[in-house]
């Protein structure tokens, strides 16, 4: 039945499967980042951060796929050209207010879009354990490192001593 292996034939692989199922995972991590951030009232939201895992854990399953002696070198670059290139998406979030006691803005942020990132490549090329644990002390970072700021403010007035 010719009808039958066509269908067959458009069905996912495991490995296709794998991949996919490992790109929604990323997702979903840059999405709970994100929350966090839209939370905080952050321009880059929940929106931002989940694309940001997408798009890293998308370019990462290409060199992935490859095959030969050069795949190696093509995951290297294409993660190295993530870290680079999502660096220049979140200077775009840090400002300086020379008005304000705390000059620099966005630098949690910035970092968060980075890590967000770094959350995209674990999940195409790391272990689930890992990415769910990173995850999670991103998080842990987001939400107590503001309030031991606020507790303990530094000597220069820097951190998040002033905000509310």
């Amino acid at each position: 039945m010719p009808a039958v292996d066509d269908v067959v034939r458009l069905l996912p692989s495991v490995a296709e499967l794998e991949v996919l199922v490992r790109v929604v995972f990323a997702t979903l991590a840059g999405a709970a980042i994100g929350w966090n951030r839209h939370r905080a009232g952050k321009p880059a939201g929940m929106g931002t951060h989940a694309l940001v895992a997408l798009g890293a854990a998308l370019f990462v399953a290409v060199p992935g796929h490859l095959s030969g002696p050069h795949s190696g070198d093509a995951l290297s670059r294409v993660i190295q050209g993530v870290a680079t290139g999502v660096g220049f998406l979140g200077a775009g979030e840090i400002f300086r207010d020379p008005d304000s006691v705390r000059s620099v803005h966005g630098l949690t942020s910035a970092a968060a879009i980075w890590a967000t990132a770094a959350l995209g490549v674990l999940a195409v090329a790391g272990s689930w354990t890992t990415i769910v644990a990173a995850t999670i002390l991103i998080l842990l970072v987001l939400v107590l490192a503001p309030r031991l700021e606020r507790k303990y403010p530094s000597p220069g007035g820097g951190g998040n001593a002033g905000r509310p």
